[in-house]
């Protein structure tokens, strides 16, 4: 699954640098969370880095996008090699 920012973010800006896919973003009035870069920081870490920092815990997995972890790996291996391109 994916991750989401729920109407609970307080916008601290802690989150945002950490995600190593660049799937966190600022949206209309709080972060948001684009599911097809968030793969949990599989790939790169054993836990989804912006639930790490988050002060108010408002990062829950994404229901409307549920994915396995093989499925999460193989897009961490498509956003790696689509970086690799440019």
């Amino acid at each position: 699954m994916a991750l989401m920012i729920t109407d609970d973010c307080i916008n601290c800006d802690v989150c945002e640098p950490e995600c190593p896919n660049e799937a966190i973003y600022m949206g209309s009035q709080i972060y948001e969370i684009d599911p097809h870069k968030c793969t949990e920081c599989v790939g790169h870490f054993d836990e989804p880095q912006c639930q790490q920092v988050c002060p108010v815990s408002c990062i829950p997995l994404n229901p409307a996008w549920t994915e396995t972890r093989e499925q999460l790996l193989g897009k961490y291996e498509t956003l790696r090699a689509t970086a690799k391109k440019i």
